[in-house]
Order: C-alpha cells, then sequence, then structure tokens
C-alpha cells in the first residue's frame, strides 16, 4: 500500500486531500503538513527509516505556492537524495506544469481536486512504486489524446488537431479551438500518427495532411497554411510533403 504525504499551507485543501487520499484502497496511510520545511523534517525521518521503514514515505502530493519554501523548491531538493520519494504536483494554477515535469513529477493535478483525476495520479505512483501491486491500464483510445484542461481530462479527437508544435520534451497540440501541452516528444507523435496522416515538415513542425489548406513557394522557400497558421517548410522535407500532398485524395 503506498504511504503518502499531502502537503499544503491552506487547511480546507489539506483536509480535502488526506480525506481523498484516505479513500483510496491502494493508499495505506496519508500524513499532512502545513508547509514545505514541515514537510522537508518528515521526508528526512522517511529517508533515514529506510525504504522499508515504518517512518518511510513512497508519495509526496505537493502544492506549489506557498510562503517561504515553496512545492517547486522542495521538489528541486528532492532530486539530490538518492532515493526520493515519487513527487505529485496538486496546484490551482496551470503555469508551472512545464516546470514540474521537468523536475521528474509523476503528475500534475489542478485544484479543485476531482476524485476521480486524484485516482489517475494515485495509479500512476502506484506504478512506479515497488511495493504496491500492479494495477491494469487499458489500451489508449488511438482515436483520441487525453489533455489537462482547468483541472479536467478531456479527450481530443486526432483528427482535429491540424499541427504538432515541439517544446522540448512536450508538444503543443494545436486545433481549430486552441491549444494543448503535452508531455510526449514530437517524434513519439510522429511514430504513433504516421499512419494518420501526420508528417514533418522541420524538426518543430508535424502537419496533418488533411489539414493543409496552401502550400507557398518564395524565392526558395517553401511554407504551408495549416489551421490559418503558415508554417516554414525544411529544405530536407520539401520534396516528400510536395509529393504527399499531390497524391492526396
Amino acid at each position: 500500500m503506498l504511504r503518502a504525504l499531502a502537503v499544503d499551507d491552506e487547511r480546507p485543501s489539506l483536509e480535502e486531500l488526506l480525506y481523498l487520499l484516505n479513500a483510496d484502497p491502494r493508499v495505506g496511510t496519508a500524513e499532512g503538513a502545513g508547509d514545505a520545511t514541515e514537510a522537508l523534517r518528515r521526508i528526512n525521518r522517511a529517508l533515514e527509516s529506510g525504504p522499508g521503514g515504518p517512518e518511510a514515505i513512497d508519495v509526496v502530493f505537493l502544492d506549489i505556492q506557498m510562503p517561504g519554501l515553496d512545492g517547486l523548491d522542495l521538489a528541486r531538493l528532492l532530486t539530490g537524495f538518492a532515493k526520493p520519494p515519487l513527487v505529485v504536483f496538486v496546484t490551482a494554477h496551470e503555469d508551472f506544469a512545464v516546470q514540474a515535469f521537468d523536475l521528474k513529477a509523476v503528475d500534475y493535478v489542478l485544484k479543485p481536486v476531482r476524485k476521480e483525476r486524484l485516482a489517475e495520479a494515485v495509479r500512476r505512483a502506484a506504478e512506479l512504486t515497488d511495493n504496491t501491486p500492479r494495477i491494469p491500464v487499458h489500451e489508449p483510445d488511438p482515436d483520441h489524446i487525453p489533455v489537462e484542461l482547468g483541472g479536467v481530462t478531456r479527450f481530443v479527437a486526432v483528427d482535429d488537431i491540424t499541427h504538432v508544435e515541439a517544446q522540448g520534451d512536450y508538444a503543443r497540440l494545436h486545433t481549430d479551438k486552441g491549444s494543448h501541452l503535452v508531455r510526449i516528444p514530437l517524434s513519439t507523435l510522429e511514430e504513433r500518427w504516421r499512419s494518420r496522416g501526420f508528417v514533418r515538415i522541420h524538426r518543430r513542425h508535424l502537419v496533418a495532411l488533411r489539414h493543409v489548406g496552401e502550400l507557398r513557394l518564395d524565392a526558395g522557400t517553401v511554407s504551408v497554411v495549416v489551421g490559418g497558421e503558415e508554417l516554414q517548410v525544411s529544405r530536407r522535407h520539401a520534396r516528400e510533403l510536395r509529393d504527399l500532398l499531390m497524391r492526396r485524395p
């Protein structure tokens, strides 16, 4: 069973999080800490106890914006330990997601916390913890991709995605209705969606052929208009793209 530590300086939020964690059958114990300093002292005791010790902690559910030492600061400190607990960020702010995943966070849950969304974070932590039984995971739906938006997991249809933009180890999915950041490298999506008509046109861009509206040639440079946006095509991809567009039904 998972041994969890919840950290939040707002008492009502902390109590609600502890209530939800204790209601999850995969969580054996759930303790609370009112700030990052108190949490760090508790984690130090856990590390001294060892992974099988009575004070061990498997995962920390961590708020970000707290007075003094904030959640990101605490997570950075934990990366310096040999065997730190897993970290799940629980926050009301979307802006820190990239920093959180750069710190190897297991998940990023937005407040107000929904029971189903927190259960997914617990599942991910459980799969990474040796002393917790594996829980079967269903195969992902190939026609949709899950994205986080305002604390809600939504499923975007792959056919609605006009193009994809690389942002480090992340990818930004563009649709006619907006964009979504997912923690998947562009190269992975290129391989996964090649059979669905997605083509690499640049080291930073992947486009859906069905959504390409124009192919432009100007003084030796090639670009395409997709989703109302003009994107440059690199020389190495230009010929392949032209051939594919000419053969497009």
